[in-house]
């Protein structure tokens, strides 16, 4: 079958706007993305050190002798791993107008940035494949959730504490709050506390489902990922820590973009010639790395009556 010109062709990437657009969507809908730095990404993978000065500077007094101050390095490889999403479409887009197929892959790019950045969150927040809910092997260890363990008991009555305890554990370890991620849940129990019985609205502008980029100076953000797919056993209700710099993400700058019109792609068991359909798949190469766990602190809670914050999925192998 001759194709239409200038049609998407398998293998293909997307285009540098395609990408842009991409990358700024995420950044807009992920905790991570928005509070901490991103980081240009090798594909074979970035090895990331983090410098420690063992001791103060010292005095030296004229012809006095130097003494050794000493340094540690300690070093996080940042390796990306692949996620894809794909649809199946009419294959009426193969014989669109140009302008129409630009539309449904415009469409198509807006999807796949709102499920890349809830991805990048629980990845890197629980170590889940996204998909089923369960715990990647790909992934292993490298998430908040196994990584930091600084944690502070949620007390719904009582949440301003939790991020005071949470901020002094961090503090007493050395490091430095640049950002806060809240599940709903956590800013709801924010927003409902008063001045005093009765009185004012201690956090007004979270009121009515409000999303303010700060609180008290600080840059937040809320998120459904902070709590969602995280340990029963400890779920997630809020992060705090240095995200502006223990915390590093970046992918790879090409992202393949394919229009399969052959076979059985996502193994639904229906092919694609027989259905008239085609197959739009697009991939992208991720990486994470927390570069200090004593820079990080959770607010958690064992969930009540069976998971809250995770899904049930199905088999999900090596992934």
């Amino acid at each position: 079958m001759a194709l239409p010109e200038n049609v998407l062709v398998r293998g293909a990437n997307f285009t540098p706007e395609l990408v842009t657009d991409l990358v700024s969507k995420v950044q807009g809908k992920s905790s991570l993305a928005k509070l901490a730095k991103q980081t240009p990404l090798a594909f074979n993978g970035n090895r990331e050190f983090t410098f420690t000065m063992d001791s103060e500077v010292s005095v030296v007094a004229e012809s006095g002798a130097k003494s050794h101050g000493g340094v540690s390095i300690d070093p996080v490889t940042i390796v990306p791993i692949k996620i894809e999403y794909g649809a199946r479409v009419s294959d009426e887009f193969m014989y669109a107008a140009e302008e129409e197929r630009i539309n449904i892959l415009k469409a198509f790019n807006d999807g796949f940035a709102k499920k890349v950045a809830r991805g990048l969150d629980l990845m890197a927040f629980h170590g889940v494949n996204p998909r089923t809910g369960l715990a990647s092997t790909v992934i292993g260890t490298n998430h908040f959730d196994n990584l930091v363990d600084q944690t502070e008991t949620y007390t719904a009555a009582d949440p301003e504490s939790n991020i005071e305890s949470a901020v002094s554990l961090v503090r007493a370890a050395g490091g430095e709050i640049t950002g806060m991620a809240f599940s709903p849940a956590f800013a709801g129990s924010l927003a409902a506390m008063t001045n005093g019985e009765g009185g004012p609205k201690l956090y007004p502008e979270l009121a009515w489902g409000g999303t303010p980029e700060s609180l008290n100076g600080m840059p937040i953000d809320i998120n459904k990922t902070v709590s969602d797919m995280s340990d029963e056993d400890e779920v997630d209700f809020a992060i705090v820590g240095d995200f502006a710099n223990m915390f590093h993400w970046g992918y790879a700058k090409q992202i393949p973009m394919e229009v399969i019109q052959y076979g059985d792609p996502d193994n639904s068991g229906a092919d694609l010639r027989g259905y008239n359909q085609v197959y739009l798949r697009a991939e992208v190469f991720l990486g994470w790395g927390i570069l200090n766990t004593d820079s990080f602190a959770r607010i958690v809670a064992a969930a009540e009556g069976g998971d809250e914050g995770g899904e049930e999925g199905g088999d999900e192998g090596d992934a």
